[in-house]
This record gives C-alpha cells, structure tokens and sequence, in this order.
C-alpha cells in the first residue's frame, strides 16, 4: 500500500469523494457534526451509524460509509450497513459501500 494514503484524514477523504460525486453529477447528501457545548453533536432522530452518504444519479442509489486506513466499523454502523446490504440485488441499482483513502482510484471509476 502506497504511504500516502496512511497520513490522510477521514476529513480529507471525505473531501475527496465529495468532489468526485460533484464531479460526476451525483446528488449527495452527508449530516455533518457539529461543535456544541457538550462537544462535537449531529443532530438527528432515528438510529446511530447511518452510512455518511447517500448518493443516486441515473436510477442507481448508494450509501457509502467513510473510513481511514485503520478505521473500524462500531456495531451500530454494521447494524445500518447489514440491513442496507439486504436491498442489494443483481440489478446493481442499489449499493453499500465501505471506502477507504488506498480505494481513490477505484472509487473514481465507480462514479464515473
């Protein structure tokens, strides 16, 4: 594994794939924490571990979740990822994915 992708930040890469989805065409939505009195907080009702992203473009859906390197999946987020995972069929319309910075390459192609 090239170095480079050891020292870049899940904030970084989260910038990196926002940028793809812009680039090619995707509409995107990620809740994004914010600084509050206890801490950092993102206000939401439901569920913890929803994916960061929900993304579709042309009939196809995504949930992506955002890792670094070394980045481990909480049970909550498995729990989200588990359940999504069973939409997933051979029409390849719906997809969950677990992304990491070494992936940029790949990441690219599939939402080109």
């Amino acid at each position: 594994m090239d170095k480079k992708y050891k020292v870049i930040n899940e904030k970084a890469f989260a910038s990196q794939v926002e940028d793809l989805l812009k680039i090619f065409g995707w509409r995107y939505s990620h809740f994004r924490p914010a600084w509050t009195e206890k801490g950092w907080r993102t206000p939401l009702s439901g569920d913890k571990g929803f994916p960061d992203y929900v993304a579709v473009r042309q009939g196809k859906l995504f949930f992506i979740e955002l890792k670094s390197e070394s980045g481990k999946i909480t049970p909550s987020q498995q729990e989200w990822l588990d359940a999504l995972y069973e939409l997933v069929d051979d029409s390849g319309m719906i997809k969950v994915y677990i992304w990491r910075p070494s992936q940029i390459e790949e990441i690219a192609y599939i939402l080109k």
